[in-house]
């Protein structure tokens, strides 16, 4: 699959973009491929070390790229704010391309404040940055890009309680924290409309994606012990993460993405392909458990949006 950099950016000025977990995997090859054309990137990681080498490695192939560190750990919600102080102080912020995230812990663990792990990370941290950034993104004009997942269409919320655990799976636990990040981010769509905001709100997810399919930087990319001839038969149905990665740059800097859209491999089951306007399960929409989701993440994180500013 082609990885063309030009195209998945679309063009147009250059912006400034903060990529959470961009030390590896999809954040590290959505922002070598940001930088390749021509857009500052900040990265925002959690250990300076692997920011250090994911610049690096963005290096040997963009040398000219404009890359800018910033540290946040979104398990630790002092973090996420002293990160969107850190911001505040360096100009503008176009995009916020959230793509941090915990995956399938096997025991249970939970935030700094107390909130199951995965949920904790990958949905109420980057709820709470959102909501610290949104005054940012407002005087740009500027989008959010939510990371989805196929592994929503398996995950349900607990309708009066959305960020209940239950009994502890964590693969189950994971499809629940990619459905409440699609579900905020669809939801952020709307209400930023609603308000008359220039912010715009994009869900983009990578399809099926692996490391070993796609392009190999040493650097960053843990080596796998798979062997290769199981590699053709993945590919039928795969992608590399530099692959996977296009539909969140193409989502993030794209001229004909518009708010509350959702971004994928066009291909089949959108496990791999060219990035494409695609589906999401209806439940990813259901506005009634996003009202409640959003109540629920606002008391957990103690962020509320500023949203009554833009009206």
């Amino acid at each position: 699959m082609s990885t063309d950099t030009t195209a998945a950016a679309g063009g147009g000025r250059a912006q400034t973009v903060v990529v959470t977990g961009a030390s590896a995997g999809l954040g590290y090859h959505a922002a070598e491929q940001l930088a390749a054309a021509g857009h500052r990137v900040v990265l925002a990681t959690r250990n300076p070390e692997r920011a250090d080498a994911a610049e690096r490695s963005i290096r040997q192939h963009v040398p000219d790229a404009t890359l800018e560190h910033l540290h946040v750990d979104l398990a630790d919600l002092d973090s996420v704010r002293a990160a969107a102080a850190d911001l505040q102080d360096r100009g503008p912020v176009d995009v916020l391309l959230n793509n941090a995230g915990v995956v399938g812990s096997r025991t249970e663990r939970f935030t700094a404040q107390g909130v199951e792990l995965q949920v904790g990370t990958n949905h109420v941290g980057h709820f709470a940055f959102t909501g610290l950034l949104l005054p940012m993104l407002e005087r740009s004009g500027g989008r959010v890009v939510h990371l989805g997942s196929i592994a929503h269409r398996w995950a349900s919320l607990d309708r009066r309680d959305p960020l209940r655990v239950g009994h502890y799976s964590g693969y189950r636990q994971y499809g629940r924290s990619k459905l409440a990040v699609m579900l905020f981010g669809f939801e952020l769509a709307e209400r930023l409309a609603d308000a008359g905001s220039a912010v715009s709100s994009v869900v983009a997810h990578p399809g099926l994606a692996f490391d070993a399919l796609g392009a190999q930087r040493p650097l960053v990319t843990p080596a796998r012990d798979e062997p290769a001839w199981m590699r053709p038969g993945e590919r039928a149905v795969a992608q590399g993460k530099d692959a996977g990665a296009l539909p969140l740059v193409h989502a993030a800097v794209g001229a004909d993405v518009r708010s509350g859209e959702y971004w994928g491999p066009g291909g089949p089951l959108q496990l791999r392909g060219s990035a494409a306007i695609v589906r999401a399960e209806p439940r990813a929409h259901d506005r009634t458990v996003a009202a409640r989701l959003w109540l629920a993440s606002e008391q957990a994180s103690g962020v509320a949006f500023a949203l009554d500013a833009f009206a």
